[in-house]
């Protein structure tokens, strides 16, 4: 394998791209001190592998890249690319396929060196195989320089050794069987730590035996707990049936006690007949208890007061709700409708025109058809304001009603509170001994009670027909005023109606339409916006 040609670009001085043709035969370079001679030896070092930034006369290894000059700038990267010609097939089996062998080593400032070998990315080791197989490298003594002569010479015998392996071709061998041992060596450590983790295995293999039988163990005990758990719960059980029969016999102890007690009960009770003199005192409690109580209704009526008017509200939050619904359904019938009056208007116009002449001829006809009209809307606005009156009539009947219910009602609740507890009174009095004046007052008060809840249920009866019949006036005075309204609402507009007729025919028939000019594609916005005002006399 013979070198052919090398390529320096940025690689210390040779800045731009550089291209050394190496001839079969003898190639030299000549030039001064300073030209850069020995720049492409240790260029060719350095693509062949050299890692030391020492053997390229440089402190750090960026420095081979082209640091600049006072007129040109320095250079990010430098690449060295050498060729070698492989006719001969010498090369190893991973480059041997092709008769051209290109190395290519680029570095770039800051990044590291990167090779390539036939574009195809390599490691550092590759090329340096690559090289010592064919008995040259970086550090061949056949790369002579200054002073290398006399190196030799003084060599040890080491390095007279490495001399010999590289003349005998076998430099490769030597780098592979480094490479061979630290393999070795770490398959060595591979195995102490294999050994280690299989001692580690082991010593858990042991934890796990010790730990089966410890299970095994513990069913045993287990099932002797069993047993003796089973042997417990019938000791335990004889002794229950044991202390059965002594609780039997306790029961029938408790028996006479409880006579006993009976009897006593039958004491106590006279002296709660003796007791009976603290009444009035209890009475005086339960009246107390009593106006609470009644607070408590009135409060109770009001939040039923509250709860209805909030319902109320509710009902009247919905219908507007609806109404809206409808309003909104409206608008789009009343677009739709718009859309079809511009068609209509269109094909009217010319019907209209028309018919003007015969309008014109029958404008005093209109003209008394207006006052008729006019004079009929001024009796509906009387009739409407009479319904109206009416109604309101009608509403204050209502709520008078409904407070004459609520009053009859609240006086019913009293009542009957108050006879509840001439009834309770009563049944205790019964139970006192000479008891007699005092349960006859409480006999006709209560049926004094009971007077006045019969009073107080057709005072209630007569509220309720009188609600009643208020609300069917009140119903009947609303209608009245709806067909009123609605009554004029067709006068009034019957009378716009016919006002605008007679403007149009005063005016020689011309109307707004007929003054407004509109765009194509705004027909239906206009007829929206303005409704039957468009036929308006001007």
């Amino acid at each position: 394998m013979d070198f052919r040609r090398l390529r320096l670009t940025g690689f210390k001085s040779f800045v731009e791209p550089c291209e050394l043709r190496i001839e079969p035969g003898l190639t030299g370079v000549v030039g001064p001190n300073g030209c850069g001679k020995s720049n492409l030896l240790e260029a060719i070092r350095w693509v062949m592998g050299e890692g030391s930034p020492k053997s390229l006369r440089s402190g750090a290894m960026d420095d081979v890249i082209f640091a600049g000059t006072a007129r040109r700038p320095s250079r990010d990267f430098a690449d060295v690319t050498l060729a070698l010609d492989n006719h001969a097939r010498t090369a190893p089996a991973a480059f041997n396929d092709s008769d051209a062998i290109e190395v290519v080593r680029r570095i770039e400032r800051g990044a590291g060196s990167a090779y390539r070998i036939n574009g195809r990315e390599a490691r550092a080791r590759d090329v340096q195989l690559l090289f010592a197989d064919n008995a040259t490298g970086a550090h061949s003594p056949a790369l002579v320089s200054q002073g290398r002569i006399g190196a030799i010479v003084a060599a040890n015998p080491v390095e007279r050794r490495a001399l010999l392996e590289e003349a005998a071709g076998i430099a490769g061998l030597h780098v592979r069987r480094k490479e061979a041992e630290i393999r070795l060596r770490a398959a060595e450590a591979n195995l102490l730590r294999l050994d280690d983790v299989m001692k580690g295995m082991e010593a858990q293999a042991a934890s796990l035996r010790r730990q089966a039988r410890m299970a095994v163990r513990y069913g045993e005990l287990s099932d002797r707990i069993r047993v003796a758990e089973g042997a417990l719960l019938h000791a335990r059980w004889q002794a229950a049936s044991v202390a059965s029969d002594a609780a039997r016999g306790e029961a029938a102890g408790a028996e006479a006690r409880v006579a006993d007690l009976t009897r006593e009960a039958a004491r106590l009770a006279t002296v709660s007949a003796e007791a009976g003199a603290a009444l009035p005192a209890l009475r005086e409690v339960e009246a107390r208890a009593a106006a609470g109580l009644q607070h408590l209704v009135q409060q109770r009526s009001g939040l039923a007061a509250e709860l209805a008017r909030v319902e109320a509200r509710r009902r009247e939050l919905d219908a507007q709700a609806a109404a809206g619904a409808r309003d909104r359904a409206r608008e789009v019938a009343l677009a739709a409708d718009a859309r079809a009056a511009l068609a209509r208007i269109r094909d009217e116009r010319a019907r209209l025109d028309e018919a003007l002449e015969a309008a014109r001829a029958s404008l005093p006809e209109l003209a008394a058809a207006v006052q008729e009209i006019e004079s009929r809307a001024a009796a509906g606005e009387a009739a409407l304001s009479a319904a109206i009156e009416a109604h309101a009539r009608a509403t204050a009947q209502a709520r008078a009603a409904e407070a004459a219910v609520q009053a009859a009602e609240a006086r019913l609740g009293r009542t009957q509170s108050e006879a509840a507890r001439l009834t309770a009174e009563r049944e205790a009095l019964a139970r006192v001994p000479d008891g007699g004046p005092q349960r006859d007052a409480a006999q006709a008060a209560l049926d004094r009670a009971g007077s006045e809840i019969a009073a107080a249920t057709q005072a209630l009866a007569l509220a309720d027909a009188g609600r009643s019949a208020a609300t069917t006036a009140r119903d009947a005075a609303q209608g009245a005023a709806a067909v009123a309204r609605g009554s004029l609402a067709a006068l009034t507009a019957e009378r716009d109606a016919l006002v605008r007729v007679l403007s149009a025919a005063r005016t020689g028939g011309e109307t707004l339409l007929d003054r407004l000019t509109v765009q194509p594609g705004f027909e239906a916005a206009l007829v929206a916006a303005l409704g039957d005002d468009l036929s308006a006399g001007v």
